[in-house]
């Protein structure tokens, strides 16, 4: 959270405004997000991944989540026995 504090940070006024409009958030929102280390949902990490330009990443927002596997970074595992069976 203290990459997305200091993206914040960096901006001025109305490029902060302008990115958490687009984030669909508040500026208030996230900050006090940050403050208490609250968890935000997915939905909003891609949107701070995407309209930062991964200035802050989805890993960083929430290591908890599989990034990985949605990025496309890993293999993903068979969906069905016959695939697995077959691969």
């Amino acid at each position: 959270m203290q990459t997305l504090l200091d993206y914040l940070n960096r901006l001025g006024k109305p490029d902060r405004a302008s990115f958490v409009e687009r984030c669909g958030t508040s500026e208030g929102y996230l900050r006090k997000a940050i403050s208490k280390g609250q968890q935000l949902g997915e939905k909003l990490c891609i949107a701070i991944d995407r309209e930062s330009s991964r200035a802050v990443t989805c890993e960083e927002l929430r290591p908890d989540v599989d990034w990985g596997y949605l990025r496309g970074s890993v293999h993903s595992l068979p969906t069905t026995p016959q695939e697995s069976a077959n691969g």
